[in-house]
């Protein structure tokens, strides 16, 4: 047994004790019964609510070296009321790779994420989930990003895959296509493996597959990569090509989500960006109050 799995099991145990101690009977439409020395659930109890073994949750609990499935563990789950984060980490405790449910995919941000990206202009900032849903932007992101991306059927958002490989390549904002849409699909199939036969994916995948024969071609080569740093080059019609670094940052509490910046690589892409964020100051006066995906 591995250092990381001999600490492991102590605080399997000690977390599912102090799980089961804030759970009474009553919370699980149990009588309280007479001579309750033990606060919260007994063990015998917590396994029959489960419809596993009381050996076997016993070892469970002593932080035996046990294999437990995932079915298992939500059975125990649901019984001892863990909340998605609680969830999540009796998994990683017990060395099961964690699934997140189809709800854990964000569709939305919050107004203080949304203050944040906005705070960054003039640098360019989105929010993106794992789909590469488009969940919020700032005005300088949209200043370079002339068209909307296409809707999805089934989420109602913007998607930058779908635009990106069905734009024809002449107005499409990014430069070098053959070389970065490549390695956005492999992005993509790196989250991908977490939300295999939900319908919402699969339909998305299935419909981009069809709508790009590229994409369908790029996904049936299973290539995988994780988010990086990247030095990426786009074009706009008023300004031309500039070169932009882009970074990944997780977002607290919306899981598999990412605020990507967009930072000016040199000068010249600078002031073009400047140039831009005057070009939208001149047409849009009102200071491009409305919060748009794009």
């Amino acid at each position: 047994m591995g250092t990381r799995t001999q600490r492991r099991r102590p605080e399997l145990a000690a977390f599912l004790r102090s799980r089961r101690a804030r759970v009474t009977p009553a919370d699980v439409g149990m009588p309280p019964g007479l001579r309750r020395r033990t606060p919260g659930l007994r063990r015998e109890e917590v396994a029959q609510l489960s419809g596993v073994g009381v050996t076997w949750y016993t070892w469970l609990e002593q932080g035996r070296p046990i294999n437990a499935s995932p079915q298992v563990l939500d059975a125990v789950a649901r019984t001892l009321r863990l909340d998605p984060p609680e969830r999540e980490h009796l998994y990683r405790l017990a060395e099961v790779p964690f699934e997140p449910g189809p709800e854990g995919l964000s569709r939305r941000v919050g107004a203080e994420v949304q203050a944040i990206i906005d705070a960054l202009d003039p640098l360019l900032a989105v929010v993106y989930n794992a789909r590469y849903d488009v969940l919020a932007t700032n005005a300088a992101y949209r200043d370079l990003f002339l068209v909307p991306p296409a809707g999805v059927a089934g989420t109602g958002l913007p998607n930058v895959l779908w635009t990106l490989f069905t734009l024809p390549e002449g107005i499409c904002p990014l430069v070098h296509r053959e070389v970065e849409l490549p390695l956005m699909v492999a992005t993509l199939r790196s989250s991908y493996g977490r939300h295999v036969g939900e319908p919402v994916w699969e339909d998305f995948i299935r419909g981009l597959s069809a709508a790009s024969p590229w994409f369908a071609e790029l996904w049936a080569s299973c290539e995988v990569v994780v988010p990086g740093p990247r030095v990426k080059t786009f074009r706009h019609t008023a300004v031309g090509r500039m070169r932009m670094t882009s970074q990944s940052l997780s977002v607290d509490g919306m899981p598999e989500c990412r605020i990507v910046v967009y930072t000016p690589e040199d000068e010249d892409a600078r002031a073009k960006i400047a140039l831009l964020r005057e070009r939208r100051e001149l047409l849009f006066p009102a200071a491009d109050k409305e919060v748009v995906h794009g």
